[in-house]
């Protein structure tokens, strides 16, 4: 089901020109309606295509107004019942509200390192362009090279 921003909550990221959701949006369906001739109400951000929605959860998640609400299917979540995160800025926090009206809240890590501190190169030895045509270059250290299929490895024959 598609994301839908609730125009009450909304504040079209306080008037710049590209809101979080517009930024985060992995399909570019976010958009801002400036004027309100879209959508009848100024500086709201809403999906422009939901049926092309893919249900990501990135607006939701980034949405510092928590405006940006995602219709649920049933079998995941039945009617009455919601699913809200929170993003901070080491942890999403889940909230689960059921029909019932109990909650529980779960909380998850964003990262387990400080941001930057990555050296996603290190320990690896530097690349040599010369053997960038070679044969089997990029399988050599974990096969021994370039080598021929084997039939009885392969899955159809």
């Amino acid at each position: 089901m598609p994301t839908f921003v609730r125009t009450d909550k909304c504040d079209g990221c306080k008037g710049q020109d590209k809101t979080a959701c517009m930024y985060i949006c992995p399909h570019d369906l976010m958009k801002l309606d400036q004027d309100g001739s879209e959508t009848g109400h100024a500086m709201k951000a809403f999906n422009q295509e939901p049926e092309q929605c893919w249900e990501c959860y990135s607006c939701v998640k980034i949405c510092p107004q928590q405006a940006i609400e995602c219709r649920h299917y049933a079998d995941v979540v039945p009617m009455g019942a919601s699913v809200q995160p929170l993003r901070g800025t080491d942890s999403i926090m889940w909230t689960i509200k059921f029909r019932n009206g109990n909650m529980k809240r779960f909380k998850f890590p964003i990262r387990t390192t400080p941001e930057g501190s990555i050296d996603p190169f290190g320990g690896k030895p530097m690349p040599k362009l010369a053997d960038i045509t070679a044969v089997g270059s990029f399988t050599r250290d974990v096969m021994g090279g370039f080598r021929s299929g084997n039939p009885a490895e392969l899955i159809r024959k």
